[in-house]
């Protein structure tokens, strides 16, 4: 156990202060305010505050785990070694910064809670975030600097062992849309053929006649192929389903249908299933309840999980409506227009409300990739996108992180504009496993 010292325990230095001693590094921790408690303990123990008691493991404290609420603050990018940080510390302190602060900073997501541009679907783009604009999305830099100050620690203290974790591979696929053509109402199937006849798109009218017809199966419909992937790579797996109501961008097959229904029942048999709340929800409580037991009467139990549809959520609100229902995990922690780290972490980690300054029962599991981010906005082939899985998964492998990844199921159907997605995902899983 680590012993600190600091002039005031915070909500948020114990929340910072667990995250990364004892969720990151696995090392449980303890705080005290007591000088003769600090100085009478025996094992490792650091001071965070504003100077040194006397020689011991000393890091100098930024204001920001003291203050409460968001205001906007001054942030310099300096380089630790070769890893960029912030909130700069003296010379006395042990790292040259506030590694503390700056974690909490980026995880907590502060910089979405202050005044900023947001696209065309109300999300908090990454190109705002300090992440991006000093080239450090893509690294998890929070773990790296709790690893890096792990080795000073250490070196402080070369006889307190610590146990390393594993690292993990956790694989979500989102069903925005369960098949393609089959089980669409009338009015949907004759409104698609009168478009794809006006827009020449004779390949598609040629697909969807044959499956309408039975002599091709639907393309979307590859479910027994991802729970075989699941099986013989002994992969976690979370389905994510949609089972909203028609919109211009919640297009799946209704929840009512029998098909849609059965699948569900089945995918519940073999994995984990979550919920995919529709693009609405994000400011409307009342619908995302709905949504949720909608889903819950399907599988005749408790839905635990949720990621929101187009990654569509604000800071505080929606997680406080998932909060408010009972949602212990969401999987929204990424950006859609760029792969990396949205809270510059591959560690799950529990939402801080900062408009209650409290750490609530909500578990983020950021994701670092999606499959529409590497064909839709960043325009690359498969080939390539591999090239930039590996980097992500090396990156998360070196810190013994959790690699989480998104993909749908239609991205895996080999069908249309996802020519060759299908084979990216099996060589995406063998790296990723290995």
């Amino acid at each position: 156990m680590i012993v600190v010292y600091t002039h005031k325990i915070t909500p948020r230095v114990r929340y910072i202060f667990k995250h990364i001693l004892t969720r990151t590094l696995q090392i449980p921790v303890s705080f005290t305010t007591k000088v003769e408690e600090f100085v009478a303990h025996k094992g490792p123990k650091l001071t965070y505050t504003k100077s040194p008691l006397s020689n011991e493991f000393f890091i100098k404290s930024n204001e920001l785990l003291f203050e409460q609420g968001v205001n906007d603050l001054e942030i310099n990018i300096q380089k630790w070694e070769e890893v960029p940080c912030f909130f700069a510390t003296g010379s006395k302190s042990a790292i040259p910064f506030d590694i503390f602060a700056a974690s909490f900073y980026l995880i907590s997501r502060y910089e979405e809670y202050l005044p900023h541009v947001k696209d065309k679907h109300g999300r908090f783009m990454a190109s705002e975030s300090l992440a991006y604009n000093n080239n450090f999305l893509e690294k998890p830099v929070v773990d790296i600097w709790a690893y890096k100050f792990l080795k000073e620690f250490k070196e402080r203290f070369p006889d307190y062992e610590v146990e390393n974790r594993k690292y993990t591979f956790i694989s979500t696929i989102d069903i925005d849309n369960t098949f393609a053509y089959k089980h669409k109402s009338l009015i949907r199937t004759i409104g698609a053929f009168l478009k794809d006849f006006l827009k020449l798109r004779l390949l598609s009218v040629w697909y969807r006649l044959a499956v309408l017809l039975n002599i091709k199966k639907d393309p979307f419909d590859n479910f027994d192929t991802i729970l075989n992937i699941k099986k013989n790579k002994k992969i976690k797996t979370i389905f994510f389903c949609s089972v909203g109501d028609y919109t211009t961008f919640d297009t799946n097959i209704s929840a009512a249908k029998n098909k849609f229904k059965l699948l569900i029942k089945d995918l519940v048999d073999y994995a984990r299933v979550g919920l995919h709340p529709s693009y609405f929800t994000m400011q409307n409580a009342a619908l995302l309840k709905k949504e949720k037991e909608r889903l819950e009467g399907i599988t005749n139990m408790p839905v635990t999980r949720s990621r929101q549809h187009y990654l569509r959520f604000n800071l505080p609100e929606t997680y406080q409506q998932l909060i408010d229902l009972e949602i212990q995990e969401d999987f929204t922690m990424g950006y859609a227009s760029n792969v990396g780290f949205r809270a510059s972490t591959c560690t799950p980690f529990y939402f801080y409300d900062l408009d209650f300054e409290i750490q609530t029962p909500l578990k983020v599991y950021p994701f670092a990739l999606m499959d529409t981010t590497l064909n839709d906005y960043l325009k690359i082939t498969p080939k390539q996108s591999l090239g930039r899985i590996r980097d992500l998964k090396n990156e998360v492998k070196a810190v013994n992180g959790t690699f989480i990844t998104l993909f749908h199921n239609e991205s895996l159907s080999d069908h249309m504009r996802w020519k060759g997605w299908k084979r990216l995902y099996d060589s995406m899983v063998k790296i990723a496993t290995i």
